[in-house]
């Protein structure tokens, strides 16, 4: 055969496949366009009516509604500003008045960045498109949605005008607080009709449909300004405004309007909950999808906790000497602590109650979940679990509560100081969380490594960044009031994690399950050494740096941890039931320190544990004391608290103990007759240099585990053994 032959029989093959893949195509495409066309929804007439859409509706966990978001007033396009009309073209789509219902150049540029430039994603929508999407009711972003998105904006473009498309878009706009469309916002941001907004106005208001939470004026000013010269750029970029009509608008002063009273402000909670929302479904969707959204939210709890926040935050002005006068010039969040308080469900990780400031028409800023302080002493209840976890040691087990130099590759000595100026010498471990010594802590880190306690931590629900430096072990790594008291829940539970959540489901407008939470929950840490450090931590509040809970009159079942950093900066208290972990944190949002008038500092026994105990007193109310589940292999012996041995009849504030199978307690008592170690001149020389930390245990610090140097200082007061009668 000849090789021509040959050439044309393979030139044959490769067209009779060509043509099968063709048709292949052409196949597969004809079935998922008519698959797309099927049940396509109408286009209503006249289009105005598209944007007839039910509230979205959000309610709490007893079926209270707690918010009710949507409602209209439509005018027409000759009654909204121009300059309005145009930023709005320039930001969302430049194209409208010459493509019909796809912009291609703009869908193939889009393409380009999802596809080749890793981490973005491009969107390409149109307004005809975005105003299409109030058709459907299936909120997953699929290719097929999408697909008929683009079947229906078609539809509509040959239908009806640009300026009947433009008309319907503009009034169906979410721009928050409450607003739809642009009558309405012009009316809530400057209190006056959409026709008066001038260019500076109308470019602030064009940029806030992206997302109405993240740029609300009224909580970010700044950013809100930041999008408003982008849509100004955008204005320049299509040559509706000059550069210097620009610059004069972003330099003119804006007046907004004071929220009109009944106004949804919403709160610390349902703003998390809008915004978690907004990721999920995008604000077209949050602001006029009609959703119906139940949430986690107990609103007894939140009432109580909002009342304990306020009632504590007033005591704690008192003590640091605060009056009126001081807030002469200065807005009552800056020349007034702040504090935060959240409270989690243990066994589901529902988020029952949350505050995030003193006063949310003051401040917006949740600093329940955004504000990352450090939590002091309050993490070592990771660190001792790490130590018995790797190290295999037990709550009898006896270091010794001296000064401390411990050698870091590449930096100073790592020295942790104490709070006092005296130093008890040998302890058991439970005396030592007890009573928060840092000597010991620091010891304990420096066998166990700060990669361990990281582990716990991240187990337990800690999802902050921690550095693995020595420090770590008394609080040198932010988390919020959030992750804490989500972290603490896991030891209430036994070691069982539930992550924290506070939207349990989300309907359509038709009653379709968009979203619904499954409560699931992980084992994570071991039962039995859980329950060995929730024992210590229940002896912070009957004889430690906790106490004050049960003075205060708070007698249930109970473990917590109290937490301090360096100069007072913050005050937390962490503490939990078996069914429910709260965390309170208390401080200046500057980092100022907080003491009171005589000088002596805000530990968290003194501005945090109050306000959680007020708090628990009222959400337990008429509740059972329900105890804490012991595990099987736990048993429990009374000791001495300085040489861990079964305490005999003359030791004095002998200490009860949890241990596991296998481990013992020393059967042969010493008696004692005196209290503290001798210490060598050298020794006592360090100590005018070392404190004894008592409650949190932050540390003035030399420096990193690895390469940073960590340089802070966690402090409380100190406090007696635990006594048994």
């Amino acid at each position: 055969m000849s090789m021509f032959a040959v050439w044309m029989r393979r030139f044959s093959t490769f067209c009779y496949l060509a043509l099968a893949l063709a048709g292949l195509g052409a196949f597969v495409s004809a079935g998922f366009f008519f698959i797309a066309l099927r049940d396509l929804p109408r286009v209503p007439d006249p289009l105005g009516r598209i944007i007839e859409t039910p509230p979205t509706e959000i309610f709490a966990s007893s079926g209270e509604r707690l918010m009710i978001i949507g409602g209209r007033e439509v005018v027409p396009l000759n009654r909204i500003s121009p300059e309005f009309i145009q930023a709005v073209i320039a930001t969302e789509d430049h194209r409208f008045w010459e493509h019909h219902g796809l912009d291609k150049l703009r869908t193939l540029k889009a393409l380009w960045v999802t596809l080749f430039e890793p981490g973005k994603i491009q969107g390409a929508s149109t307004i005809t498109q975005q105003l299409a999407k109030n058709l459907f009711f299936s909120y997953r972003r699929t290719y097929m949605r999408k697909f008929r998105e683009l079947m229906v904006a078609l539809q509509i473009e040959t239908q009806y005008s640009k300026r009947e498309i433009l008309e319907a878009y503009l009034n169906q706009i979410p721009f928050g607080v409450g607003a739809y469309g642009i009558e309405q916002a012009a009316r809530s941001f400057f209190d006056k009709p959409a026709l008066e907004l001038n260019l500076a106005e109308a470019s602030l208001l064009a940029g806030l449909p992206k997302s109405p939470t993240r740029y609300n004026p009224y909580r970010h000013f700044g950013r809100a300004q930041k999008r408003q010269q982008l849509v100004l750029a955008r204005m320049v970029a299509v040559g509706y405004i000059t550069t210097e009509k620009a610059e004069a608008a972003a330099q003119t002063k804006l007046q907004l309007a004071p929220l009109a009273a009944g106004t949804p402000r919403g709160s610390y909670f349902l703003d998390l909950v809008l915004n978690d929302l907004e990721e999920r479904y995008g604000p077209e969707v949050v602001y006029h999808g009609g959703l119906k959204v139940s949430t986690t939210l107990d609103p007894q709890q939140q009432a109580w906790a909002i009342e304990s926040l306020k009632s504590g935050l007033a005591k704690l002005d008192q003590l640091l000497g605060i009056t009126a006068a001081d807030d002469a010039g200065a807005t009552p969040s800056s020349s007034h602590p702040q504090g935060a308080l959240v409270a989690v469900e243990c066994t589901s990780g529902a988020v029952k109650a949350m505050v995030g400031g003193r006063d949310y028409s003051e401040t917006e800023f949740n600093r329940a979940v955004e504000n990352n302080r450090l939590p002091g002493s309050g993490f070592k209840p990771f660190l001792y679990y790490a130590a018995f976890e790797k190290l295999k040691l037990m709550p009898t087990s006896v270091f010794v509560d001296k000064p401390v130099t411990i050698p870091v590759v590449g930096a100073p000595d790592w020295r942790p100081r104490n709070f006092g100026r005296e130093y008890e010498g040998p302890m058991i471990l439970k005396q030592a969380l007890m009573k928060s010594v840092n000597a010991v802590a620091a010891q304990l880190v420096e066998r166990v490594g700060p990669e361990a306690v990281i582990d716990v931590a991240r187990r337990s629900g800690i999802t902050s960044q921690l550095s693995p430096v020595y420090s770590l072990a008394l609080g040198t790594s932010g988390a919020s009031p959030l992750e804490m008291a989500a972290a603490f829940s896991t030891y209430a539970t036994g070691g069982v994690q539930h992550k924290p959540f506070w939207i349990r489901r989300v309907e359509d407008p038709l009653g379709r399950v968009l979203e619904e939470h499954i409560v699931r929950g992980q084992r994570s840490l071991d039962a039995s050494i859980v329950y060995q450090v929730v024992d210590m931590m229940r002896g912070v509040l009957t004889s430690g740096t906790g106490r004050v809970i049960r003075r205060l009159g708070f007698d249930l079942p109970a473990a917590g941890k109290t937490g301090t950093t360096d100069d007072y900066h913050d005050a937390w208290f962490t503490g939990f039931t078996p069914t429910l972990s709260v965390s309170v944190w208390v401080g200046y949002d500057r980092g100022i320190s907080m003491r009171d008038v005589n000088g002596v500092g805000i530990t968290g026994g003194r501005g945090a544990a109050p306000i959680w105990a007020d708090f628990m007193i009222k959400a337990t109310s008429g509740e059972p004391a329900r105890e804490f589940v012991v595990p099987s292999d736990v048993h429990f012996v009374i000791v001495d608290p300085i040489n861990g041995a079964i305490a005999g009849p003359w030791v004095q504030n002998k200490v009860k103990v949890a241990l596991r199978a296998g481990q013992t307690a020393s059967d042969v008592p010493v008696q004692h007759t005196e209290t503290v170690t001798d210490r060598s001149a050298a020794e006592i020389m360090d100590e005018a240099t070392l404190q004894k930390g008592d409650e949190p245990g932050t540390q003035t610090v030399g420096q990193p585990f690895v390469e940073s140097a960590d340089k802070s200082a966690i402090k409380e007061e100190e406090l007696p053994p635990e006594k048994i009668d």
